[in-house]
């Protein structure tokens, strides 16, 4: 299995697979209640099977070039992930999630897994358009996708049903030659700030 270095903190960015589902299954108890305010996934992953369950879902995606699921460990422990929910290469579009466990806030993780993932999928596999979707409330979702340089294209109202209650739901999006010019222009930054 590959892991890909998040940085000088020794966080790393990994495959999810389901004979992980043990760990996954302990991450998102450890999670619940902080992602569990926009992301169903309490719904969704509550014992063992039901997360083995999900994360087959995901290897069948990667399986079908339809999606991927990666989790970001830092210390040793799974802390979050960073998915591409769906992808169709032929329309080169794909969306891109994350969560996070409340101990992993405000590290930088999400932007630093997310901005690899993205990488992939725009270089490796031809991705045109990446989108993102965030409840308008939830604002650390929306400063991820600032951070990464996304465009707000619009709000879609009520569209989300989350136990009993619609969110309204922020679409934003970033092209590849967007994409491209950032990551160039960071590294430019990046050599120039090096020098003496």
């Amino acid at each position: 299995m590959y892991a890909i270095s998040l940085g000088d903190d020794g966080a790393e960015l990994r495959p999810l697979e389901p004979w992980q589902a043990e760990e996954f299954l302990a991450h998102v108890r450890r999670g619940r209640d902080f992602v569990g305010r926009f992301l169903p996934l309490s719904e969704v992953v509550w014992d063992l099977e039901s997360s083995r369950a999900y994360l087959r879902s995901y290897a069948q995606k990667a399986a079908t070039d339809t999606g991927r699921i990666h989790g970001i460990w830092a210390d040793g422990q799974l802390v979050g992930v960073v998915l591409i929910r769906s992808m169709d290469v032929g329309q080169g579009v794909a969306e891109v999630g994350c969560w996070l466990e409340p101990s992993a806030v405000g590290k930088g993780l999400i932007t630093r897994a997310a901005r690899s993932v993205i990488d992939w999928a725009v270089e490796q596999r031809g991705i045109h358009r990446v989108e993102w979707q965030a409840a308008t409330a939830n604002t650390a979702s929306i400063a991820v996708a600032r951070r990464l340089g996304m465009t707000k294209e619009g709000v879609q109202r009520e569209s989300f049903p989350l136990r009993g209650e619609r969110y309204d739901m922020e679409l934003w999006s970033v092209l590849a030659p967007e994409w491209r010019a950032a990551r160039a222009a960071a590294a430019t930054a990046a050599v120039a700030a090096s020098m003496p």
